[in-house]
């Protein structure tokens, strides 16, 4: 397999790349963030002392390096362990609140106007907590937030996927949670956790369970594993998206610069299947090795110039260091991006939106508007 070529031949070098302020304030649509990945360093500290955990500092800002060390080892396995940390404060009611309300508040002051945010609700259920009670929780806190964010001025709506751990065996119960929820603000259905080892058929049932009630499935698949993975993940997950899918890129050759596509990523393709991409995260866990170990070696634009549906995303802000604009810039930086391509990325995530078929018309028109302000500022400051 031929690695992707870099720079962009999409992106323009004679137009200046946007500004870190400019990228801010563009509207973004986030479809693949982990909430139990979001955490605030300071909730941690402070849900960790209420409930006696001990932690490897209590300093806000040392905290924060400790995660992301933690999480650059280019291992997923690695990666996963420090969630062991940010699981042990989601077990009670308030604090799922509380991180969850925090979570709207800090994707809209990144410029975020809808977001999809998953978590694993098994991973918070106590003696003392339900499955529904986390939630009932967790979508209070969703509510909050964006209740704050309109007193303040902004608009940015958030809905919840339910994940299982795909290691696990209560795929299952948590469908039949999804399920029960679907009409309070759960909008899908994920599995989560080590993909190698743990394929998306072993939770068949489940998938087909939500597919007959027509509950949208997102299955994370092409992280830690391959084509084979992603293939399950049509096949047997049922998947309107993928989670990650960044080595479906091993299904494409380059001939003379130009893409050629394999069976599966034309399956992929042609059926327009979003890729939920996160490029920062996927640096971290080394979900392109493949091609090498740098930014300008992730097969994002491979994948783009083949005519995917690729998406933007953080995967898990806290983890990673990261926000939806900080890896906008690290993809304008790699590959000379400037704002009709970024448009493009968040309009295929507008219209991958778990959403009904007006409310993403209306999500995408809110792109197109934002941009188009965008340069007609860019226009302006040049002229």
């Amino acid at each position: 397999m031929s690695a992707p070529t870099s720079p962009s031949t999409g992106g323009s070098p004679a137009v200046q790349a946007p500004s870190e302020s400019v990228l801010r304030a563009l509207p973004k649509v986030s479809l693949h963030d982990h909430l139990d990945g979001a955490l605030r360093p300071q909730t941690i500290i402070e849900l960790g002392g209420a409930a006696g955990l001990e932690l490897p500092t209590t300093d806000a800002d040392e905290l924060g390096a400790w995660f992301l060390g933690q999480s650059t080892t280019g291992s997923l396995v690695d990666y996963l362990r420090s969630f062991d940390i940010t699981t042990a404060v989601m077990r009670d009611a308030a604090g799922l609140e509380r991180v969850a309300r925090e979570y709207v508040l800090d994707v809209a002051a990144d410029g975020v106007v809808h977001g999809e945010v998953r978590w694993a609700p098994e991973q918070s259920a106590t003696a003392g907590l339900s499955l529904d009670g986390a939630v009932e929780a967790v979508l209070a806190g969703l509510e909050a937030g964006a209740a704050q964010v309109r007193a303040a001025g902004g608009s940015t709506t958030v809905t919840l996927l339910l994940c299982a751990m795909r290691q696990g065996d209560r795929s299952d119960e948590i469908a039949e949670l999804a399920l029960r929820h679907r009409d309070r603000g759960v909008v899908g259905f994920d599995i989560a956790g080590p993909e190698k080892g743990f394929p998306p058929s072993a939770h068949r049932a489940a998938f087909e369970r939500l597919a007959a009630a027509h509950l949208p499935i997102t299955v994370h698949a092409g992280e830690a594993d391959d084509l084979p993975s992603i293939a399950s993940a049509l096949l047997d997950g049922r998947a309107l998206r993928l989670g990650h899918g960044v080595r479906l890129a091993l299904d494409i050759t380059e001939v003379d610069g130009r893409p050629v596509l394999g069976p599966l990523a034309t399956w992929v393709r042609d059926r327009g299947i979003a890729l939920e991409l996160s490029p920062t995260s996927n640096l971290h866990t080394g979900a392109f090795a493949h091609w090498g170990h740098r930014m300008t070696d992730h097969p994002f634009d491979l994948l783009h110039r083949s005519g995917m549906a690729v998406t933007v995303n953080t995967d898990n802000r806290l983890m990673s260091a990261t926000t939806l604009t900080a890896d906008l810039a690290a993809l304008v930086e790699a590959f000379g991006y400037g704002l009709a391509e970024l448009e493009e990325f968040q309009l295929n995530a507008a219209r991958a939106a778990f959403l009904p078929a007006p409310a993403r018309a209306d999500l995408a028109e809110t792109v197109r508007t934002g941009f188009a302000v965008a340069r007609d500022s860019a226009s302006g400051a040049d002229g």
